[in-house]
């Protein structure tokens, strides 16, 4: 037989294959300018300047590489450009594209440049191949250096499609390297060629000729045929179709969205639904048709489905009928298998169609059935669907004793070559003839027929005068459907059976009988799986593996005689271990190696179909991981693809069958331990914007319906959504994530548990991702730079999750949790947080002293849980809550733009633009509403959200025992705690306690209802605790989270009037000890917050106070409480009181005066004629403002002055110290002016309730401040010497409204009062008019300098030297603790009583009232 010739050389005996420089081919070929230019313009790039060659950027991607080779191969072929040089551009070109398509060869040249196949080069690296030294192609020229070069032809011909060296239009065969295997020892075979191409014929003519005939005109129309069919006919297809829809879609089993519309077939009585959206405009006769189509397309579906059940049970039965004999319980099985389908079917016909079925069935048994053929690689076997552990495989001694040996030689004597890479598999290169297996005794060998122990046929189940060999041939046969008969296309069952010439061929040769053996199966199976044409050989050597499976299983349970199971186990290990070449080594079975893993496809098939993976493949194949080194990474890349693949994925698409398949792959522990070894599993290059698609669980946990195309899905057209539509959109979305979500948890839980060193990469995995999102919680969160939401609180269930088996009711592993974690090598970066109590200098000393020990797992999870909730689901309800406002603003923005209409009316052009610029606003809304409502969805769901709030309850316990030191709550807490505490609490993060307090603020807004009072005790003991020992927490509106709790805890709830909270506010001892001077004390350290917001912050945290105190009021043991702690505590009671005033005061001017302005404004307004266009824009803007201010202060108002007669009533001693006293009056008479003297028509607005004010309410609670003090002295002096805006005609003024126009509101006996006190106010005045009168002229050093009054205790201030009353001094100091002539901090302890000065004083008093009593005495006794 001739040589083979390399392409383009002289096929003569004179030819020399070693050159192609005397004829390139491409001498007579023409070339275009484009051409022509790409060859000059790859030639000028240096050889290992790959990005230039292909006209790349360093950043491309994988599929820019791939389009630019399409590109540039196609310019610079030889076949197909003439120009000089076009041989050597296209080889730079497919080197080039070698290097960037292979991802660790172009991590090499990126990091060191040059070529990284050239070991002298920068880019040079120990190779890490198993094949290195073995060149792959058939010449064998090759060193170890071009370990994975082919050339460029080939490149070409894989990368397009394209045949091997062969040459013709669809390319040749052959053109692989040729291989010969040794399998093991026994009788000697020497096999030729599988490798490489298709298997050629073996040649019968020693000297016959290799070449192939010119083929002819109808060859090469045959050829062209596939191509006329694959392209003409769509062609041709899409030319004549019609372009009219079909109708709109149609759902037959139950309603999802869109699918929301019902309808019921007429005929039928079946229910269906529609898209509303796709029949707004149908009329009655268009639903009728559609009617008619649902009942059409429905009862064809039914008769498909019964179909496919028919089959499945057909099935069943011939596999319960078995080769030999018949399996009872299979066959029972098989008989009453469920045929919902066909039952449906039998109900939608009608009777006359029954009787009809009923007589053609009749017919249908007496026929003989006929069983269909079925096409190679297709199985009616029933998959086996109960577990089976691992099976073993025999002892080696077993092995060499009965497994053959296949000797390899080569066909003619060769030298000694280099090992090739298949040595260790019994590969060896052939070079020389045509390939043919050839069978024939190996010198000292016979060929006798194996000695078989003498058993009794017919105890062992064998047929009457059937022998072993006999058996062996029919079950091998059955099992691999391969045939020595070259006339059998099927087997008795209708199987399609493969016929093994070359097998048959070698047994002839050696005069064997014409019967498979395991002597010869080695061959068979090789042959069967090489010549497999629409499947690949993994698909038929899985199905034989089953096959043969199912058969050991079965025999083994009816105890077989111990030699046919030997034969079966044989069997079943060839079996196993071809399956394990075809897709570690495709090239064995001639096939090129598939771009992502042969495993892969076979993976996401359902594990019980023929294709599948099922558990006793998995569990051999894991036994094999020792003794193959290349089983081990082909299942590592096979998972790697999966996952690649599904990053590409939504969960629009079908992601169940990925992420089914990693769940049932990770039950292998070794193979656990080798996916977390795997670089893709956690590599250090990935960001936090692609952790979720770049790492091998990332696409796993970045499954999620807040995914962008999955959200519009749920929701589309979200504005014209009814609530009923959105709800059941949110309960069909969370389904589906919480079976999702379970999946999830079951891979991690395979993972953690499978052994320590995987367990620590999975939380290492975790960490990584929390670690690299701390952006997700910055004042404007990047979104391109973080990972996405739906991630994240995928990643915080599962670590809730997996916190849930230590997180027992009674706190019992609570002192596991360790601190001392956050100082040994915690996994958490905690370093730039901020702390609760220190700041970041502090921190870093603290945690610069690293302690030694281990951690243990539930440190590890329960800090890791701690963070993913921070930046999962806590970040994820501050984007919510974010989006809300800025849906708020487009609408506004919308409506505003809208207003501009009118000027684009007449420009029909830019009106276009208009509209397009709204729709396009539009449509940016639609998607935020869509994301609002699927985040909802997602957060609202009460299973997570309880188990949320569990991790919480030990959040707070464990915080609690950190900064009490006690073991609570087995011991009671006692307040306030101490300052001198461990330390540890104030170095903690803030969002250690930031996150219960966001947990718990979500649910009780938005779903009280999933909160038990059990749940509620700590939280209550945690927001008092740090409440009343504020020193412990730094940030003020952290705090103020605590009193955000217990507001929203006290809001009324279904079946709770008090809310969530305000039962056992009422009643637990620590509440009604500690809670009203908790809440006092905080809305004292309010006043300064230190943003530059506080003035306005203060008044909404002030107004959450009050709402928790108005909760508790009614409970009498809280007053008793307060009034005996005033007396105790007479400081902080006088700061409280002086705030409280300070409030009332501010927000009574703020919304009075509001209201005078609209009532100003609004009379200015009713005739705007006068006005000019600018002035009355002015003030109709003033209007606006004026109302805005008025709704916004109002509430807070009547909030306000509700308190203060809460408090009047029950503190009255503590607003009547001389230092409150005077301001409270002149408070009060202030606003009782306005509401009822001369300017109180000034109050009159229009529509008074929207802005929620009631004047007549508003002054009968001012009145009812009044009554609360009226039995204190120094408050009806301080009343009547108001000499602002005290006026006895109000008071008159005030009963009237009472007795006329506000019966309902005061009775007739508090009127009384309230006229008495009028009297006593009046009669005071009066006398203090004639105490005044009689001092007469006062000396100014006796004056206070403040308010000018008489003083009565002078003090001396320390820096300023001034001299000021102490009351005065003392209430300027509530405000400000400042000197207030020279600004210098002021103590009222620091004060020096001035005794000279107030002898004086009283000398001054006591002169001039005596002065006036000798009057007085003169003037008695004076003559009448």
């Amino acid at each position: 037989m001739p040589a083979a010739t390399a392409s383009g050389a002289d096929a003569t005996p004179n030819g020399n294959a070693n050159s192609r420089d005397h004829n390139q081919g491409n001498q007579d070929k023409k070339y275009t300018v484009e051409q022509k230019a790409a060859v000059i313009r790859v030639r000028r790039c240096g050889a290992t300047e790959f990005y230039e060659i292909l006209g790349l950027e360093k950043s491309c991607s994988d599929t820019e590489v791939k389009k630019a080779y399409r590109k540039l191969s196609l310019l610079t072929h030889p076949d197909k450009n003439g120009y000089e040089g076009a041989d050597e551009a296209f080889k730079m070109v497919s080197r080039a594209f070698q290097v960037l398509s292979d991802a660790e060869k172009k991590q090499k040249y990126d990091r060191f440049g040059g070529d990284p196949d050239n070991r002298f080069g920068p880019g040079s690296a120990p190779s890490a191949s198993p094949f290195s030294g073995f060149a792959r192609s058939p010449g064998g020229g090759r060193g170890p250096m071009f370990e994975d070069e082919i050339s460029p032809e080939e490149l070409f011909n894989r990368f397009f499609g394209g045949g091997g060296a062969g040459g013709g239009p669809f390319g040749g065969f052959d053109a692989g390297p040729q291989f010969v295997f040794n399998l093991g020892g026994g009788p000697g075979f020497r096999v030729h060629q599988f490798g490489g191409g298709r298997p050629r014929r073996r040649p019968r003519e020693a000297n016959g000729d290799s070449g192939q005939a010119p083929q002819s005109t109808m060859s090469v129309l045959s050829n062209l045929l596939p191509l006329l069919i694959l392209f003409v006919l769509p062609l041709l297809s899409s030319i004549f179709s019609s372009s009219t829809p079909s109708g709109p879609s149609l759902r037959f089993d139950s309603p999802e969205p869109p699918f929301t519309m019902r309808r019921t077939m007429p005929r039928l009585r079946v229910d269906y639904y529609l898209n509303p959206a796709e029949v707004e405009d149908y009329s009655n006769r268009n639903f009728r048709d559609l009617d008619r189509r649902a009942e059409n397309n429905y009862v064809t579906n039914l008769q498909y489905d019964c179909q496919l059940e028919m089959r499945t049970r057909n099935r069943m039965m011939d596999d319960a009928q078995g080769w030999f004999f018949q399996d009872v319980e299979k066959m029972r099985e098989a008989r009453s298998y469920e045929m919902r389908s066909c039952r449906s079917m039998s109900d939608t016909v009608s009777d006359a169609d029954k009787i009809r079925n009923k007589r053609l069935a009749k017919l249908n048994t007496q026929a003989p059935s006929r069983v269909p053929h079925i096409d190679e690689g297709s199985s009616n076997d029933a998959s086996n669907t109960h577990a089976v552990p691992p099976s073993t495989s025999p002892s080696r001694e077993q092995q060499e004793q009965t497994r053959p040996h296949i000797n390899i030689s080569n066909a003619a004597t060769t030298s000694k070559t280099t090992e090739n890479p298949f040595a260790r598999l019994g590969v060896k290169e052939v070079n020389g003839s045509a390939p043919h297996i050839n069978i024939k005794p190996t010198a000292g060998t016979d060929m006798l027929p194996r000695k078989r122990p003498n058993v009794d046929q017919r105890s062992q189940g064998l047929r009457s005068g059937e022998t072993i060999e006999e058996w062996e041939d029919k079950v091998l046969r059955g099992i691999f459907r391969v045939t020595l008969d070259p006339s059998a296309r099927s087997d008795g069952h209708g199987h399609h059976v493969s016929f093994v010439k070359g097998v048959r061929t070698d047994l002839g040769d050696l005069g064997q009988p014409i019967r498979l053996s395991l002597a010869i199966l080695d061959q068979a199976i090789l042959e069967a799986a090489s010549n497999v044409s629409k499947i690949t050989p993994l698909d038929y050597l899985l199905a034989c593996w089953k096959r043969v499976t199912r058969q050991f299983k079965h025999e083994k349970s009816n105890k077989l005689e111990a030699t046919r199971l030997d034969i079966l186990k044989e069997a079943r290990r060839l079996s196993m271990s071809y399956c394990i070449f075809a897709f570690t080594l495709p090239e064995m079975f001639g096939r090129d190696l598939p771009s992502t893993s042969p495993l892969l496809p076979h993976l996401l098939v359902d594990s019980e179909d023929d294709r599948g993976i099922c558990h006793d493949f998995m569990a051999e194949a894991v036994s094999r991981f020792p003794e193959a080194d290349t089983i081990e990474p082909a299942f590592v890349s096979a998972i790697e693809d999966l996952s690649r693949q599904l990053a590409t994925k939504t969960m629009n698409d079908d992601y169940k069958a990925y992420v089914l398949a990693l769940r049932h792959l990770i039950r292998y522990s070794p193979l656990v331990k080798a996916i977390t070894q795997s670089s893709l599993f956690l590599p250090s290059s990935a960001s936090a914007s692609d952790f979720e698609a770049t790492t091998l669980l990332g696409p796993f946990f970045a499954i999620s319906p807040l995914q962008a195309n999955v959200t519009t899905q749920y929701f589309s057209s979200p504005k014209t959504r009814d609530r009923g539509f959105i709800n059941n959109s949110q309960r069909a979305l969370r389904m589906s994530l919480t079976t999702h979500q379970q999946d999830l948890l079951d891979i991690v839980n395979h993972i953690i548990k499978s052994d320590k060193d995987s367990r620590d990469r999975m939380l290492d995995w975790f960490a990584a991702c929390i670690n690299k999102n701390h952006k997700r919680r910055a004042m404007q969160v990047d979104k391109k730079l973080v990972s996405s939401d739906g991630f994240m609180i995928n990643i915080t269930v599962c670590l809730d999750q997996l916190c849930e088996p230590f997180m027992d009711a009674q706190f019992t592993k609570v002192d596991r949790i360790d601190v001392e974690y956050l100082r040994r090598h915690p996994r958490i970066d905690i370093k730039e947080e901020t702390k609760l109590n220190v700041d970041q200098n502090a921190s870093d000393q603290f945690y610069e002293k690293s302690v030694g020990g281990t951690n243990n797992f539930i440190s590890e999870v329960f800090f890791l849980t701690l963070a993913a909730h921070h930046y999962g689901t806590e970040a994820t309800s501050q984007t919510l809550g974010s989006l809300e406002k800025d849906l708020k603003r487009m609408e506004k923005h919308i409506e505003e733009i809208e207003l501009d209409r009118h000027k684009y009316i007449n420009n029909p052009a830019q009106l276009i633009m208009f509209d397009n610029a709204i729709r396009k606003y539009k449509d940016r809304i639609d998607i935020g509403l869509s994301y609002k409502f699927a985040v909802q969805g997602v957060l609202l769901d009460e299973q997570m959200q309880a188990r949320s709030l569990q991790f919480m309850r030990y959040v707070i316990v464990w915080l609690l025992r950190l900064a009490s030191g006690i073991n609570f709550p087995k011991q009671t807490m006692e307040l306030p705690l101490k300052l001198d505490s461990t330390g540890f609490f104030e170095v903690l993060p803030e969002y250690f306690l930031e996150d219960v307090v966001g947990a718990y603020r979500f649910v009780m807004r938005n779903m009280p209802w999933t909160i038990s009072s059990t749940q509620c005790d700590e939280l209550i003991v945690l927001c008092i605790t740090f409440l009343r020992s504020s020193e412990k927490i730094k940030n003020p509106y952290l705090k103020s989270g605590l009193v955000t709790i217990l507001y929203a805890g006290s809001w009324p709830a279904p079946n709770r009037p008090k809310g969530v909270l305000g039962d056992l506010l009422m009643g637990l001892p620590i509440a009604t000890e500690h809670l009203l001077h908790a809440l006092m004390k905080f809305y004292i350290e309010v006043e300064n917050t230190g943003a530059h917001t506080q003035f306005y912050d203060k008044f909404n945290i002030r107004f959450e106070v009050f709402q928790i105190i108005k909760c508790i009021w009614d409970n009498r043991i809280y007053r008793e409480n307060l009034d005996r702690e005033s007396k105790a505590n007479v400081d902080f009671f006088i700061r409280f009181v002086n705030l409280l005033l300070n409030d009332v005061t501010f927000v009574l001017d703020e919304s009075l005066t509001a209201f005078q302005q609209m009532h100003n404004l609004s009379q200015e307004l009713q005739d705007p004629q006068h006005l000019e266009q600018a002035v009355r824009q002015e003030k109709e803007e003033a209007l606006t403002a004026a109302k805005g201010k008025a709704k916004s202060y109002m509430q807070l108002t009547n909030e306000t002055v509700a308190m203060l007669k809460l408090f009047t009533e029950a503190l009255a001693d503590a607003f009547t110290m001389p230092e409150i006293v005077q301001r409270l009056a002149d408070m009060l008479d202030y606003n009782l002016d306005v509401l009822v003297g001369p300017k109180s028509s000034e109050l009159i607005v229009e529509n008074p309730q929207d802005y929620d004010f009631q004047p007549k309410t508003l002054l009968s609670e001012i009145i009812d401040v009044y009554l609360n003090l009226r039995k204190k002295e120094n408050f009806i002096l301080a009343v009547a010497r108001d000499g602002r805006s005290y006026k006895p005609a109000n008071f008159q003024k005030a009963t009237t409204i009472f007795q006329t126009k506000a019966k309902e509101l005061k009775s007739s006996q508090e009127l009384q009062i309230w006229t008495a006190l009028g009297e006593k106010f009046r009669s005071a005045k009066e006398a203090d008019v004639q105490a005044e009168d009689a001092l007469g002229e006062i000396p100014d050093e006796f004056l206070d300098p403040l308010v000018f009054t008489l003083m009565t205790d002078p003090v001396i201030l320390p820096t300023s030297r001034t001299t000021m009353d102490r009351s005065t001094i003392r209430s300027h100091l509530l405000s400000d603790p400042n000197d207030p002539f020279n600004r210098s901090p002021l103590k009222i302890e620091d004060v020096v009583p001035n005794s000279e000065l107030k002898a004086q004083i009283e000398a001054f008093i006591a002169e001039k009232r005596g002065k006036k009593m000798a009057a007085a005495n003169v003037m008695d006794t004076s003559p009448d």
